[in-house]
């Protein structure tokens, strides 16, 4: 391929590469839906017909998502196909179109959206954030997350998590809730100062969701959020929970698109929407986050099981748009390794900004890859 191009074709997409990627998870990653021991994921990359190039990655979570890699792997090359061809500089009309061809895979739209929006921004020189403008940049604070598993285990990873400054846990629940309670409990003693994030993913009842929280009051632990206790089709037992202990609420899985934020609003079903662009897409998180700042709720940001990559775009998000009060960017740090090189980086809980073009990270080249060209 040529290294000098006309403007005309500067910024078309001329090849896209997919290929899958394990990455070991520290502990398994156990949630009320299932568990993992690997994430398997997918990146991708770009290439411009000037030869700038973007990363992405997609991150199914079938448990959470409904998206395998194989059906994310599938759906994704299809897309990629309909992507050869156009400017970047069109990455909301591209977005949209993609959203129409699969709106059943997010992940995969996200991954191909994500290298998108990484080779325009470095094709113009601007860091991923400027794109949503500078709003809030700044290093900011992320939870942890500690899963479902033995009383043991969850002072373990709880001592060591808060050896290293974290101080708001992100605690897996909903499948037990008098051992719920019991963890949580012996958390609270052993690091009375922290706070909770209990997290469900829709395992609880209603019924069950008001006694962990009474089973919290009772030992005094501090719980800022109930993130997604029920079904994600019942709105109004997330409006009920909300009123009924007086802990906020944050709507996850039953928001995955703009028309769903908006059921949420109408039923003040929630106080805070968890963003996450795996299970909505990146252009329509956007719009998610602003609509949801305007109907006057909050705003936490999450993931699936994700490297630097689709994170990096996430807290690209919170630095340009602001308005974020909850992160929840931590799973890079449950990986055992990190195959991501530049970008943002950690400090204990804290996620420092970067400054140079796109997201500014790389990968090594894959000679077993998906290319579409």
């Amino acid at each position: 391929m040529s290294t000098t191009s006309s403007p005309l074709t500067a910024d078309v997409i001329q090849r896209l590469e997919i290929w899958p990627v394990d990455i070991p998870i520290t502990d398994p990653f156990v949630v009320a839906t299932g568990s993992r021991e690997t994430a398997q994921n997918l990146f991708m990359r770009v290439t411009l017909g000037d030869g700038t190039q973007g990363i992405g990655e997609a991150a199914p979570f079938p448990e959470v998502g409904d998206e395998d890699r194989i059906s994310c792997l599938a759906a994704a090359t299809e897309l990629a196909r309909t992507l050869v061809g156009q400017s970047v500089a069109d990455y909301a009309v591209l977005a949209d179109r993609l959203t129409e061809q699969a709106p059943f895979h997010p992940a995969a739209r996200c991954g191909l959206e994500t290298a998108v929006l990484d080779a325009y921004c470095r094709s113009q020189a601007i860091p991923f954030w400027r794109l949503w403008g500078s709003a809030d940049v700044r290093a900011r604070e992320t939870d942890i997350t500690i899963p479902i598993c033995s009383l043991g285990k969850t002072l373990e990873l709880s001592r060591s998590w808060y050896a290293k400054g974290f101080r708001l846990f992100k605690m897996k629940i909903g499948t037990d809730v008098e051992q719920d309670i019991l963890r949580l409990h012996a958390v609270h003693d052993a690091l009375p100062d922290i706070g909770f994030i209990g997290d469900g993913n829709q395992g609880f009842s209603r019924e069950d969701c008001i006694h962990f929280v009474s089973g919290v009051k009772q030992f005094g632990g501090r719980l800022v959020l109930l993130e997604q206790p029920v079904l994600r089709e019942d709105l109004e037992g997330l409006q009920a929970i909300r009123h009924l202990t007086g802990i906020p609420v944050a709507a996850d899985e039953s928001v995955r698109s703009l028309e769903d934020a908006r059921r949420v609003v109408r039923l003040q079903a929630a106080d805070y929407i968890n963003i996450k662009i795996m299970k909505t897409g990146v252009l329509e998180a956007r719009r998610i986050a602003a609509f949801a700042l305007s109907a006057g709720l909050r705003l936490m940001i999450g993931g699936m099981l994700e490297t630097r990559i689709a994170m990096g775009c996430s807290f690209g998000l919170v630095l340009g748009l602001g308005g974020f009060d909850v992160l929840d960017l931590d799973t890079p740090l449950l990986f055992s390794t990190d195959p991501v090189l530049g970008g943002y980086r950690y400090d204990g809980p804290l996620l420092h900004p970067w400054h140079q073009p796109g997201l500014d990270m790389q990968v090594p080249c894959q000679t077993d890859c998906m290319i579409v060209q």
